[in-house]
């Protein structure tokens, strides 16, 4: 435990990705293969299994502290992370442990419900022997709260760096939701257990935002165009006779999609789709918020199947014959693909995404204003030339999104955020207009300066009408223009509205609070 409570102070002292790299790359050199699958696990967001809740490890803190509840609760709100906060009120120990990470794992996840008692026996124990880093790193551990700036390219590089292997190799390995309770680190890295490949999807291939003049992007005869569609991005695969579909989520969703099992009518095996899920009638795409209520119920009933059909609208071929053809080229990856999808009957529910003829910039923008009637987000953009690369890579994939909708709101209610931001108000509540009174219609957390953030934390402070536990009410005079990607009708918000993406554009200063925008305005942006 002590080498990872290293690794975790070592890469939150830098920003530096090399430093980063090189920090893994030393602790996967010096601990067990246990050790490091748990460190794979953790640095991957990944949480462990425990029979107890946060406000139960609040209480087992003030019992092992022997301070106050109000005082834990003060120092909590000051401080605004729970692992830091017991770190700091448990007295430092005298002897250090020789825990190791994959034994404390061990101790806290496998415990039942029947053994709660043993559970919190466990951590005292544990608390009375660690030094203050150990302590902070297994505090850390049970709160799952490990955010350090370790994004999968910085894991992937320093795995593969210590493994001699190819980045791409570790990144297919790292894909999809393995379980380091089911596996090991030689397994799931090197490849000992190839049956784990069976579902296993290829990391997917992320797009850049276009950035200044798209007419930088290249030549438009050696550029693709297509619809960006608003839907969930997904893996469709074919292997040794099953079908597995991935959400770009990592999440495994095949038993959401009972229509799409005719998959294995026409497509062969060793075969891996790249597309979109949408919920499709009449030859048109519905609103994301159909499809994200179907992802929410448990079981897909034929009421749902009718009401909100999906569709997978497929625009890349990643695996063909059992082959990995990511290094070909798009051009001939789309061949592959429309080979496929066009060689046998498959009713309505796969489809071809269409390329977008255009012979020069000034047609295409005007196809990009179409975006809106086709339900589409904007259009991606790919060089004919790309290979199918791992992560957001500038240079081939772009995302031409057209203008967000906005509209101008009032803030109503502030909390305060965590971390770094404890203690300031930087979760905010807007609202519009609906006759006389105020409505909720979104939460934003980003789109400030810090100038800014500071300049609104001293308003709600000093205009704060009533509190609710951690949540102010202020006085109604601040208005903002609050961007969002779509709008919904929604039966859970009070306003009978959703938001998609909502984020603060910018503070309207020169704006009072009555010239808000109101909620008859928002529903005219509801698309039928």
């Amino acid at each position: 435990m002590k080498k990872f409570a290293e690794l975790i102070k070592d890469l939150d002292s830098t920003n530096k990705t090399t430093e980063k790299i090189s920090y893994i790359t030393r602790y996967l050199s010096t601990a067990n293969d246990s050790d490091k699958l748990w460190m794979i696990f953790l640095l991957s967001g990944g949480r462990i299994k425990k029979n107890f809740t946060t406000p139960e490890l609040r209480q087992w803190t003030v019992e092992a502290s022997d301070i106050p509840q109000w005082l834990f609760d003060e120092s909590y709100a000051f401080v605004g992370d729970l692992a830091e906060t017991i770190s700091l009120v448990i007295s430092k120990a005298n002897v250090i442990s020789e825990y190791s990470l994959s034994e404390l794992v061990g101790m806290i996840s496998n415990k039942t419900k029947c053994e709660k008692d043993d559970t919190k026996q466990s951590i005292f124990d544990v608390w009375k022997v660690l030094g203050r880093g150990e302590l902070f790193a297994f505090n850390k551990l049970i709160t799952g709260g490990f955010r350090l700036g370790v994004s999968s390219g910085i894991l992937i590089n320093a795995i593969a760096a210590h493994e001699s292997a190819e980045q791409d190799v570790i990144a297919f390995r790292l894909s999809g939701n393995w379980d380091p309770y089911n596996t090991t680190y030689s397994a799931l890295i090197r490849g000992d257990n190839e049956s784990l490949n069976l579902s296993r999807p290829y990391p997917f291939h992320l797009a850049y935002p276009v950035e200044g003049n798209v007419q930088d992007l290249g030549k438009c005869d050696e550029l693709s165009a297509e619809w960006k569609w608003d839907g969930i991005r997904a893996q469709l695969i074919r292997r040794d006779g099953q079908m597995f579909i991935w959400s770009r989520g990592e999440e495994i969703i095949t038993e959401k999609f009972p229509e799409l099992s005719v998959a294995s009518d026409f497509i062969p095996d060793g075969t891996v789709l790249d597309g979109e899920l949408i919920c499709f009638i009449d030859g048109k795409p519905l609103n994301f918020n159909v499809l994200q209520k179907r992802i929410g119920r448990k079981n897909v009933t034929r009421k749902i199947l009718e009401e909100a059909p999906a569709v997978f609208v497929a625009y890349d071929i990643l695996e063909h014959q059992g082959t990995d053809i990511r290094k070909e080229s798009f051009d001939s990856r789309r061949e592959k693909l429309e080979e496929i999808l066009t060689a046998k009957e498959h009713g309505s529910v796969f489809r071809l995404s269409p390329l977008i003829r255009f012979d020069n910039w000034s047609e295409l923008k005007n196809i990009r204003e179409q975006s809106l009637e086709m339900r589409a987000e904007g259009l991606m953009i790919k060089r004919k030339d790309s290979s199918y690369q791992t992560g957001r890579k500038k240079g081939s994939w772009w995302k031409w999104k057209i203008d967000p909708m906005t509209v101008d709101a009032v803030m109503i209610y502030a909390q305060a955020g965590h971390g770094r931001r404890s203690g300031l108000f930087t979760d905010y509540t807007f609202a519009v207009w609906d006759n006389e009174k105020l409505v909720t219609i979104a939460k934003a957390y980003s789109g400030l300066t810090n100038k800014e953030i500071e300049e609104v934390d001293k308003f709600v402070k000093a205009n704060t009408v009533e509190r609710f536990g951690p949540v102010r009410t202020v006085s109604p005079e601040l208005v903002f223009e609050i961007a969002f990607e779509g709008i919904a009708e929604s039966s859970r918000h009070k306003s009978g509205i959703a938001l998609r993406f909502p984020r603060i554009s910018r503070w309207r200063k020169d704006k009072k609070a009555s010239e808000a925008d109101t909620i008859i305005e928002l529903r005219k942006l509801i698309k039928k």
